[in-house]
């Protein structure tokens, strides 16, 4: 008999279509219920706001028992009776806040960003929790920390130096002692307006001249961290690969992790919380890119996009709304080389603007 899985989060279709093709029959807890997520899915329950998604996850729960819950952003340290297969609530914790974390990477000798002290600038203000760049800013004096300030009274922050390099990120598989890389990932950022920091999209593998010292930190981190499953760790590579953040959970890239490695990586994850990771880092097969398009007014889906399917993904039903700057669909590329690849996304992307263009 089949197990069944609940993923629960923010956005679940990624691990949703992952758990599928590796041979469960999935339910979801998602705020978007796009429709290749009903596609991968036995039944689903939606919410608008995150504190709603335990009032969700009860309406699968009763309804069928789950031998396998997994959750993602916005789940991540949710306390249930469910069977969970990733990294303990209160493990999660301290992995959540970027304090907690700096403090992690400095005690274990892993390049991170200095802590900028008052008055030094410019410098990176974040906050102390949250997920995908939100909220993040490059300040250059007092008065544009006083504004970030009045803007978010109620936010803790923190404030680090300015590193210069490319966004990426280690793909990880961990057991809660050891760990091991799956992929390296150039993280394609938004670069923009507030959330300019906020991810867009992936390629992978990402080949660096720093790869090898990245795959060693993230491993490091992750076998130190106590993390189980996946867990990803975010880079910025300039001459010194400098850690960023451990996302204890399934992270946006993996899409492209699976259509270069050829791994399934919901097994992996599965078999890592029951005690066995991968032997070796595989070798990536292609070259897989992914590009989120975001709405730039708001706008009202008129087109049935299923066709474009597999170079889509998170298609949204005709008649959904979006709001300027929302997450509308995701396109892919793939080949043999970087440049085929991302010829490919450049052609979806194209086809996919002429239908987003006349809504």
């Amino acid at each position: 008999m089949r197990k069944r899985v609940l993923v629960a989060g923010f956005a679940t279709r990624h691990v949703v279509q992952s758990a599928y093709r590796a041979g469960y029959d999935v339910y979801a807890v998602d705020h978007f219920c796009d429709q290749d997520l009903c596609w991968y899915t036995k039944d689903r329950a939606t919410f608008d706001e995150l504190d709603e998604i335990p009032a969700a996850i009860e309406t699968i729960a009763s309804t069928y028992p789950i031998d396998i819950f997994v959750v993602t952003s916005g789940a991540e340290d949710l306390k249930t009776p469910l069977p969970l297969y990733g990294t303990h609530p209160e493990q999660v914790a301290r992995h959540l806040d970027k304090l907690d974390l700096q403090h992690f990477f400095e005690e274990h000798a892993i390049p991170v960003p200095r802590l900028a002290a008052a008055g030094d600038y410019p410098c990176l203000i974040k906050p102390r929790r949250g997920a995908g760049g939100w909220r993040n800013r490059i300040i250059s004096s007092e008065e544009e920390r006083n504004q970030w300030e009045e803007t978010w009274p109620d936010v803790p922050f923190l404030c680090q130096q300015v590193v210069h390099g490319q966004a990426c990120s280690v793909s990880c598989i961990g057991d809660g002692m050891h760990a091991r890389a799956v992929a390296t990932n150039e993280q394609m950022l938004r670069s923009e307006g507030e959330r300019a920091f906020g991810f867009a999209g992936s390629i992978t593998p990402f080949l660096h001249a720093k790869a090898g010292a990245m795959v060693h930190d993230a491993e490091k981190a992750v076998s130190l961290s106590g993390c189980r499953g996946s867990v990803g760790v975010d880079f910025i590579a300039g001459e010194t690969p400098w850690a960023i953040e451990i996302n204890p959970r399934f992270q946006a890239t993996v899409d492209t992790v699976e259509m270069a490695t050829g791994c399934n990586l919901f097994s992996l994850h599965v078999d890592a919380c029951r005690g066995a990771i991968p032997a070796a880092m595989p070798e990536p097969r292609r070259f897989a890119a992914r590009r989120i398009l975001f709405a730039d007014r708001d706008l009202v889906v008129a087109d049935d996009l299923k066709h474009l399917a597999p170079r889509i993904s998170d298609i949204p039903w005709v008649g959904s709304e979006f709001e300027n700057g929302a997450a509308v669909v995701s396109a892919y590329g793939w080949g043999s080389t970087r440049a085929g690849a991302l010829d490919m996304l450049d052609k979806t992307i194209t086809h996919l603007r002429r239908y987003m263009s006349r809504w």
